[in-house]
């Protein structure tokens, strides 16, 4: 399902779901190229739409970015952690360490968007936002198609409880009472739980991707349009830069043409 690529013999990742679009998970061998720099490697034709991620849910599309007032006095760019295409030929792209990159296509329309869903994003649903705004150009849950790209594995990600059960209140077989040994071992009681048990009290570990796919299963994605990427930032310094394992502000970037 997975595949390594290679462009100019540095190494890059596409998932079969998204053959039919140009698209790549970059390894930190393409720093620092940015988003401009990179999008010849997947089209030498389109443009190119990046954001400035703020951990919300706010998904943009070009239209959408380049009339809102919400930007970073820095740079200029947009406020937001999602950028959808409306046309042919546009480039989107996500910037991430641990976070998730997801890379979400509709094969109704032919559009993309790129989804950038970290904790907080995760617990504000930014899939199933993505998924929605992307629907409303048409087509069915039946033409979705995602691939969450290279994150860090839930094996070794800990977090405190408290946040464990915010980003996994979405996705709660029942409402979470306000105990939280009882909405924890609730959650652990799913199939295949997000939340992991830790030796350190207050603490659990965290799976945010397996959260991301649950979220989009109850929205009515079929399992098998969702792909997880086998790789894990944090335990892969050879292509991956982790915030987690390193504490520098260094990124890797993922994106797709429509």
């Amino acid at each position: 399902m997975w595949q390594w690529q290679t462009w100019s013999e540095l190494p890059y990742l596409t998932c079969d779901l998204l053959a039919d679009w140009q698209h790549g998970f970059f390894t930190r061998q393409f720093s620092p190229r940015n988003p401009h720099e990179i999008t010849p490697v997947l089209s030498a034709t389109a443009s190119t739409h990046r954001l400035k991620q703020v951990h919300g849910n706010v998904v943009l599309t070009p239209t959408e970015i380049a009339s809102t007032t919400e930007l970073e006095v820095e740079t200029g760019y947009a406020l937001a952690d999602g950028v959808m295409t409306e046309q042919p030929q546009q480039a989107v792209w996500v910037a991430s360490a641990d976070c998730n990159p997801i890379l979400i296509a509709n094969r109704h329309t032919g559009n993309v968007c790129a989804v950038h869903a970290g904790w907080r994003g995760t617990s504000l649903n930014i899939a199933t936002v993505a998924v929605k705004k992307l629907l409303a150009q048409g087509g069915s849950l039946a033409d979705i198609v995602v691939a969450i790209g290279p994150a860090i594995d839930g094996t070794v990600y800990q977090v405190t409880t408290q946040t464990g059960l915010e980003v996994c209140r979405p996705i709660a077989l029942k409402p979470f009472s306000g105990d939280s040994e009882a909405d924890l071992a609730s959650v652990q009681s799913m199939a295949n739980s997000p939340l992991l048990p830790d030796e350190q009290a207050g603490r659990v570990r965290l799976d945010v991707r397996r959260v991301n796919q649950l979220q989009l299963e109850q929205l009515g994605v079929d399992p098998n349009q969702i792909s997880i990427a086998p790789h894990c930032t944090y335990q892969e310094p050879e292509y991956f830069f982790s915030y987690r394992r390193e504490k520098l502000k260094k990124i890797q970037w993922s994106g797709i043409v429509s």
